[in-house]
């Protein structure tokens, strides 16, 4: 299968690694993955927060970037992102009435996937440490973002696989389902509420003694993973796509860092 990468402009600008996690875990299925050089934000931001004529051109350009007809279906290593594909996009085009950028964007979010989705629902994945050869030894934590858990309805689709990875202690993760306080510019916009929210998050993930908190989007794991720094925490973040990646012969540490015969890199 040709599969098209939309990396996301966090996850391109600050966590690299998982774009490249994503793109060995499909490697290893055999499966060709391309990159669109055309993309860069899916406006989400400008739609979260009101400004639509402005996300316009925004979401033309992913549009041309992703045209269908180059892949098979694209897939990209965040809820919140796809859930912006699939959903406003359309929206954008119709609120500003083009009705050929409506159909266009319709049609590139048909073939647009969240990781864990492609995985288990295309791919058939449901055993990682059998079908990907993930092995990852360290207690681990899940937070549910918002957008996949209520936009895209992933439901327990990466809790499954993170369970399934070979090695992995799982512990729940008390009030699992209240968000992080992120929330894009809401956590600039409100930030006091903000950082009750993150407090809130920061002290379930401590009490459940995970040496880390994984999760599906980039923002949260960054939200969540600065507050646990700023307390003195001992846990940290890892997205998810990581953790499945991680073998064996080349495990990934907590801080993500891929060990090669013992020795730490990129």
């Amino acid at each position: 299968m040709r599969i098209a990468l939309f990396a996301t402009c966090i996850v391109d600008a600050m966590y690299p690694r998982t774009a490249r996690a994503t793109v060995a875990i499909l490697e290893r299925l055999g499966h060709e993955v391309v990159f669109p050089s055309g993309q860069t934000c899916c406006g989400q931001m400008h739609v979260n927060s009101g400004y639509f004529p402005e996300a316009v051109p925004v979401v033309r350009n992913h549009v041309e970037a992703f045209d269908p007809a180059g892949y098979d279906v694209a897939v990209a290593p965040s809820g919140s992102c796809v859930g912006s594909v699939k959903h406003q996009h359309p929206m954008i085009a119709r609120s500003c009435g083009d009705t050929q950028l409506e159909a266009a964007a319709e049609a590139v979010g048909a073939k647009t996937y969240e990781l864990s989705e492609l995985l288990t629902d295309v791919l058939g994945i449901t055993n990682a440490a059998e079908q990907l050869g993930s092995w990852f030894p360290h207690k681990v934590t899940y937070h549910p973002s918002c957008h996949g858990m209520r936009l895209l309805r992933l439901g327990d689709r990466q809790l499954n696989l993170l369970s399934s990875v070979g090695g992995i202690e799982m512990a729940d993760l008390p009030e699992a389902d209240q968000c992080c306080g992120f929330g894009g510019t809401f956590s600039m916009k409100n930030a006091d509420v903000s950082s009750a929210m993150l407090a809130d998050k920061t002290a379930n993930v401590t009490s459940t003694g995970a040496s880390l908190c994984s999760g599906g989007d980039a923002s949260c794991l960054m939200h969540i993973g600065g507050g646990l720094s700023r307390e003195g925490a001992s846990a940290t973040t890892l997205h998810f796509a990581e953790i499945l990646a991680s073998t064996k012969e080349n495990p990934v540490s907590v801080t993500g860092e891929i060990l090669v015969s013992g020795k730490a890199g990129r």
